[in-house]
C-alpha cells in the first residue's frame, strides 16, 4: 500500500531541468500569502460564524490560526527543501507512497472545486447586496438564492464561474499589476471597515460572549478555517523564489501573522458595533445557517442581524450610518472575488492535470487546446461542476466541504515531515521547523480537532468522496500508474503545461 514512492531526487531534478525563473522575495511571497488568504472567508463567513459562536467567535479566529500556523511551519520545511510544485500532492508522493498521494490529491480536488464554488456564491451575495443598495431596485431571492437559503436556484454565482472558466480555456492571465491592485482593494476595503467600526464599539455587545458554549465556538472555528487557506497557495511558489530556504517561511509565517490581527480587528468591529448573536428558532432552538429555517426567522426580523446578511462588512457599515462606504467594500469584494475563482479553478485544473500526467487519471484530461494552449477538457469539466455547487449550495456548507479536504492535505503534510525526518535524515533541510515532534503533532491534531468540529453533512460527504476515491485508484488508477510501471519521468521538456498561476497572480486569493 505504501510502496509506490515517487524519487525525491527525481522530482528534485524535474525542478532543475525545468529550471523556472526565480524572481519572488520575502516581500513579494508575504503580498501573495496576503492575497491568498483575505477573500470570502472574512468577507462572508463572519456572519456563519456568528450564527455559531455570537461574540465567541474572536476564540475562533484565533484557534483556527493556530491551527494554520503549526501547519504553515511544517509547510515550511517541505517548501524550503522540496522547492516543486504540487504542494501535498508532490509531497505526500515523495514520502509515503502512491495510495495516500493519490487520497490527497483527491482530497484538493474537493478542496478547490468545492471552495471556488463557495467564492461564487459570496461574490453573488455582495453583487446583489450592491445592485439592490446603489440603485435602490429590488432582486428576487427565488434566482439569487440556492434551495437550502430560501431561493430556488443562485444564477449570479452560476454565471460568474462560468465566466471564469470561459477566461482560462481561452488562457486569459491578469498580469501581476492588476492582482497587486486587487490585494491592495481588499485590504483597503477592511482598513476603511475597520477605522470606521472600532471607533464606535460598545463592549455591552460583547455578552453574552458564548451564547452557545464552546461547542459553537469549536464549529465556528471550524468553518472559519476556510478564512486562513490559501496560505499553503505560496508553498507552489517555491520554484519562482529567490532563496527559498529564507523567503519562503517568511511569507508563509508572516503573512498568516498579518491576517490574523486583520481579521481579529474585523470580528471586534462586527461585534462591537452591531451585535453578533445568534437568530434563534420560535421555540429556542439552534437554527443552522445557510438554512431555509434560518432564511424563515430572519424574514420574521426583516433581516436586522448581522447573522441574516450575504454581504455582512457592507451591512454593518450601512448600519452605522455609512451606507456609501458599505456601497465602496461591496464594490471592493465585487472587483476582488473573481479572481479567487480563478485561482482556485486554476488551482482545480492543475491537480487534475499532474495526476493525469501521473497516469492516476484519463490522459483525455490533461489533453491541451490546439488553438489556446490550455487544459481545456478538464477545464470545462470543473467549470460546470463549479457552477452546480454554486447554483444549489449556502455558502457555509461548501466552505466547511471544502475544509474537509483541506484538513486532510494539511495533515498528511504534516505527518510527511515527521516520516521524513526519520527516512532521510541527512537531507539538506533549510528550514528546519522549529519543535518538529511537538509542532507536527499539534497540527495534526489541530486538523483532526477542526475537522471533528465540522457539521455532519460535510462528514459524511468527505467520508463517500473519500471512498469514491479508492474505489477509482483501486479500479484504474493503480494499474496505469507511471511509478506502478517504472516510468519515472523528470518531465525535461513540457511544452504542453499550462502556465503556472503564481508568478502572475500574485495578488490572486484562495479563499
Amino acid at each position: 500500500m505504501f510502496g509506490r514512492i515517487k524519487p525525491l531526487d527525481a522530482i528534485l531534478a524535474t525542478a532543475e531541468k525545468k529550471s523556472l525563473h526565480r524572481s519572488l522575495g520575502a516581500f513579494q511571497l508575504t503580498m501573495l500569502g496576503i492575497g491568498a488568504v483575505i477573500g470570502t472567508g472574512i468577507f462572508v463567513l463572519t456572519a456563519e460564524a456568528a450564527q455559531k459562536a455570537g461574540p465567541g467567535m474572536m476564540i475562533s479566529f484565533i484557534i483556527a490560526g493556530v491551527v494554520c500556523a503549526v501547519a504553515a511551519l511544517c509547510y515550511a520545511e517541505m517548501s524550503s527543501m522540496v522547492p516543486v510544485s504540487g504542494s501535498a500532492y508532490t509531497y505526500s508522493y515523495a514520502v509515503m507512497g502512491e495510495v495516500i498521494a493519490w487520497m490527497v490529491g483527491w482530497a484538493l480536488i474537493l478542496e478547490y472545486a468545492v471552495a471556488a464554488g463557495a467564492v461564487s456564491v459570496g461574490w453573488s451575495g455582495y453583487m446583489i447586496g450592491y445592485v439592490e443598495h446603489a440603485f435602490g431596485v429590488d432582486v428576487s431571492d427565488a434566482l439569487t438564492l440556492g434551495p437550502l437559503d430560501g431561493g430556488t436556484i443562485n444564477l449570479p454565482a452560476m454565471v460568474i464561474a462560468l465566466l471564469v472558466t470561459m477566461l482560462l480555456i481561452r488562457g486569459t492571465k491578469e498580469s501581476a499589476t492588476v492582482n497587486a491592485l486587487l490585494v491592495a482593494v481588499k485590504i483597503i476595503a477592511l482598513i476603511a471597515f475597520i477605522v470606521l467600526a472600532i471607533p464606535v464599539m460598545s463592549m455591552e455587545k460583547f455578552e453574552p460572549f458564548a451564547p452557545l458554549g464552546f461547542g459553537g465556538i469549536s464549529a465556528a472555528a471550524a468553518s472559519i478555517f476556510f478564512a486562513y487557506v490559501g496560505f499553503d497557495a505560496v508553498s507552489t511558489a517555491a520554484e519562482e523564489t529567490r532563496n527559498p530556504q529564507r523567503n519562503m517561511p517568511i511569507g508563509l509565517i508572516g503573512s498568516l501573522g498579518i491576517c490574523t490581527i486583520f481579521y481579529l480587528l474585523v470580528a471586534s468591529g462586527v461585534i462591537g458595533t452591531v451585535g453578533a448573536q445568534p437568530v434563534m428558532g420560535p421555540g429556542g432552538e439552534v437554527l443552522e445557517p445557510g438554512s431555509r429555517e434560518l432564511a424563515e426567522q430572519c424574514g420574521l426580523i426583516a433581516d436586522q442581524a448581522v447573522v441574516c446578511s450575504k454581504e455582512a462588512l457592507a451591512w454593518v457599515l450601512r448600519e452605522i450610518g455609512w451606507p456609501q462606504i458599505g456601497n465602496l467594500v461591496g464594490l471592493a469584494a465585487i472587483l476582488a472575488l473573481p479572481s479567487v475563482i480563478l485561482m482556485m479553478m486554476f488551482g482545480q485544473t492543475r491537480i487534475f492535470f499532474v495526476m493525469s500526467r501521473d497516469g492516476l487519471l484519463p490522459e483525455a484530461f490533461s489533453r491541451i487546446h490546439p488553438r489556446f494552449q490550455t487544459p481545456h477538457v478538464i477545464t470545462i469539466i470543473t467549470g460546470i461542476a463549479v457552477a452546480l455547487f454554486a447554483g444549489f449550495f449556502p455558502v457555509g456548507q461548501l466552505a466547511n466541504i471544502s475544509n474537509s479536504g483541506t484538513l486532510f492535505a494539511f495533515a498528511a503534510v504534516s505527518i510527511a515531515v515527521m516520516v521524513l525526518r526519520r527516512t532521510d535524515p541527512n537531507r539538506m533541510r533549510p528550514f528546519r521547523t522549529p519543535a518538529v515532534m511537538v509542532v507536527a503533532p499539534l497540527s495534526i491534531v489541530g486538523c483532526m480537532y477542526l475537522f471533528w468540529s465540522l457539521d455532519e453533512k460535510s462528514k459524511v460527504l468527505f467520508g463517500i468522496w473519500a471512498l469514491m476515491g479508492l474505489v477509482v485508484y483501486y479500479t484504474y488508477s493503480r494499474k496505469r500508474s507511471h511509478v506502478g510501471q517504472g516510468l519515472v519521468e523528470v518531465h525535461e521538456e513540457d511544452p504542453d503545461i499550462p502556465p503556472k498561476p503564481v508568478p502572475n497572480l500574485p495578488g490572486a486569493s484562495i479563499d
